[in-house]
This record gives structure tokens, C-alpha cells and sequence, in this order.
């Protein structure tokens, strides 16, 4: 008998022992066993498309800089190609522990967790084929997800640029992020120039405490309430993050926004100025928690966005918020909080912790410390 021979046998006898089990689970476990053995001695083997596993749907999480969106329309269109020809393609993930974190197929992985008809043909499982294990630095896995994206000609400008600011922060230069990006100089600097990254870096020396996040980010900026199914208007949750109180609202419904809290600036208003407003106001807190009455009991959908949000800085955020909702400056001129005393930033930071706590107990959520809530976390917040 030869080795053809051999082989055709041994997968008969396989495709009878996994045909006579009665459990999906132990079916998709046996098989995933079976495939990672055969992709071993592939030829094929440095080609992450040669090893296709099936990954419980609840283990696959989406990243939080997909610089891709898709419009209601072609979501359904993505639901009803899945649902008439099925999985055609993989969702690339990066296995990090117990779950998966998706690097390309961002809409296959909402379509597949979140259209219920797709969700039962598939038993509650994903297709995932793993990127390569050097993708372990978020940076590298950032670049492989536009080099993605760009491939198909399917990214947004804006996205892009807040990426591209990201990797500058993560001190990769311009000839490295063009290289890695599939970029040529000039477009990295014109992504620069979108983002404004002279005035990013224009007062780093105040990111610890009052900037909320550093700059306003793509996941504040992108319109992810496209699902065709299960979207109702208003409130949903997001689908990139594990916390189950998170909520998320695009921004064209936040009050903050229509307020003006990401302006780049006042009229005729200096940076100094604008700074010494920031100060004159936080250091009145009568005037400070009259603000934040209000906030709390106005600003639903912003104290929703932001407030459920426990891995940024929600009492810096409280404090533009405050500013912005009572005197009408922007969060540009945050920097003014460092031109209070010590005593006078940790009285400011407790009245706001106050409310944050009204707020939350209010909304059935745990009350928290000044140390949780004041979060310094400049990166990787959702």
C-alpha cells in the first residue's frame, strides 16, 4: 500500500469518528485538533490562510483603530452574501490568551455575532485564521490592519491620520510608518497635518492628569451603529470592549459636542486667556458644581458615552465638560487646571468626583475612588 493509499484510509477512518459524534463542540474541537496537525507539515505552513480554525464567537473581540466604516446598506449587503454564500473568507485575529483579537474582518465579526440567522447556520462559532506572532506589539498589529485595509482601497482619511499620530506617539518614524503602512512620505505627512500633530505635542507636559485621553480619538469620530439587525436608535453598546456597562453614542449625539468642547479654539481668545478662564472657573466650586448639576442631569447621551467609559479619565472629562457647558471654552484649553494650586486641583477633582458618583449610583453602577476615576491612561482606552 502506498502513502495515497495510506492517507485516503486513516481519513476515512477520521471522517467517521468526527461523523459520529452528536456534539458540535466536540465536532469543531476534534476537527481545529486535526487541521493545526495537518498545517504542521503543510509546505504551506508560513501561510496563516493554510490553518482556518473555528473560534467560539463570545472568544473573538474587535481592536479599537479600524480605520474602516461601513454604511447600514452594506452591512445587510455583507449579511445577505454571508447568509447566501457563506464564510468565504476568514477573520484575521491575533490570539491573545483566552480570546482573539480581530486584525481584518472587523464587519465579518459584528455580521457573525450579531444577525441572529448567521449566528445559528455557524453554531455560536467564527472562522478564524491567526496572524503571524510577531503582531504581539499593538503597533504592529495597527500597521497590519490598514496594509489590510489599503489593500482593498477601504479606509477613511481621518482614521488614518489618528493612527498614524498614535504610531508617531509610539516613537516610530515617518520612513518606518511609511514603510509599514504602505505609505510614501508625503502621505504620511499630510496625515500628520490632518491631525494638527503640532498642536498634539504642543503641551505634553500636562497628558497626566486633565488631558482626558490625549486628542479626541477615531473610536469617538466613527459612526459604528450600523448594525442591520439589532440596532435601535440611540443607544447601543460597543462591540469593542468587554465591559458589559459600556454604552456608546456616535458623536452627533452628544451635548458636549454641539456644545463645543473639541473647537480648536475662541475667537479673538489666546492660549493664555483661554487658560485663565479654565482656572478662574475651577477654582469657584460653587460655580464648578452648579455645572456639573447640570451636566449630569442635561447631557444624557454624553454622560452615557463618556461616563460608562472606566478606562479613561472621567473626572478630567467632567471638568472640560463643566467648563465648556458654563462658559462656553473649549477642552483646548485644559492646560488651565495646572495653574490651580494643589489644593485647589485636588478640591476641583473631588467635587467632580462627586458627581460622578451621583451619576453612576443613579445609573445602578458601582461608585468609585478618585484613583480609579482619575484614571492616567493615555493610550489603548477602549
Amino acid at each position: 500500500m502506498n502513502n495515497e493509499e495510506r492517507a485516503a484510509r486513516l481519513a476515512s477512518e477520521l471522517v467517521e469518528i468526527i461523523s459520529g459524534l452528536d456534539e458540535v463542540d466536540e465536532s469543531v474541537s476534534l476537527l481545529n485538533k486535526v487541521r493545526g496537525m495537518l498545517h504542521d507539515v503543510s509546505p504551506f505552513r508560513g501561510e496563516p490562510v493554510d490553518h482556518v480554525q473555528w473560534v467560539r464567537a463570545a472568544s473573538v473581540v474587535a481592536n479599537d483603530y479600524n480605520p474602516n466604516a461601513v454604511a447600514p446598506p452594506e452591512m445587510e449587503l455583507l449579511r445577505l452574501s454571508i447568509m447566501e454564500d457563506g464564510f468565504t473568507q476568514p477573520i484575521v485575529g491575533w490570539p491573545r490568551g483566552d480570546v482573539v483579537e480581530v486584525i481584518d474582518g472587523f464587519h465579518r465579526n459584528r455580521v457573525g455575532k450579531e444577525c441572529n440567522d448567521v449566528l445559528m447556520r455557524i453554531h455560536g462559532y467564527l472562522p478564524i485564521s491567526a496572524i503571524n506572532t510577531e503582531c504581539e506589539n499593538r503597533s504592529a498589529r495597527m500597521a497590519s490592519t490598514i496594509r489590510h485595509n489599503r489593500a482593498r482601497g477601504k479606509h477613511k482619511v481621518t482614521a488614518m491620520s489618528e493612527i498614524v499620530v498614535e504610531l508617531k506617539n509610539r516613537n516610530w518614524a515617518n520612513k518606518r510608518i511609511a514603510r509599514e503602512l504602505g505609505m510614501d512620505d508625503d502621505e504620511v505627512l499630510r496625515l500628520c497635518q490632518i491631525t494638527g500633530l503640532q498642536d498634539l505635542f504642543s503641551d505634553q507636559e500636562f497628558s497626566k492628569s486633565w488631558d482626558v485621553e490625549g486628542e479626541v480619538t477615531e473610536e469617538d469620530f466613527v459612526a459604528l451603529t450600523d448594525d442591520p439587525v439589532t440596532m435601535t436608535e440611540g443607544e447601543v453598546r460597543t462591540v469593542n470592549t468587554s465591559d458589559e456597562n459600556r454604552i456608546f453614542h456616535t458623536y452627533d449625539k452628544w451635548e458636549c459636542y454641539k456644545a463645543g468642547l473639541y473647537k480648536t479654539g475662541l475667537e479673538g481668545v489666546t492660549k493664555d486667556d483661554g487658560m485663565e478662564m479654565y482656572r478662574d472657573f475651577l477654582s469657584d466650586s460653587d460655580r464648578f458644581s452648579a455645572a456639573l448639576e447640570c451636566i449630569i442631569t442635561e447631557w444624557k447621551k454624553s454622560c452615557e458615552h463618556y461616563l460608562t467609559n472606566s478606562a479613561m479619565n472621567r473626572i478630567a472629562w467632567l471638568g472640560q465638560a463643566a467648563v465648556c457647558y458654563a462658559e462656553g471654552v473649549p477642552a483646548v484649553y485644559r492646560s488651565g487646571f495646572f495653574l490651580l494650586s494643589d489644593e485647589e486641583q485636588n478640591t476641583a477633582n473631588n467635587v467632580a468626583l462627586v458627581y460622578l458618583n451621583r451619576w453612576l449610583s443613579k445609573h445602578g453602577l458601582d461608585e468609585v475612588t478618585l484613583e480609579v476615576a482619575y484614571s492616567g491612561r493615555q493610550s489603548d482606552i477602549y
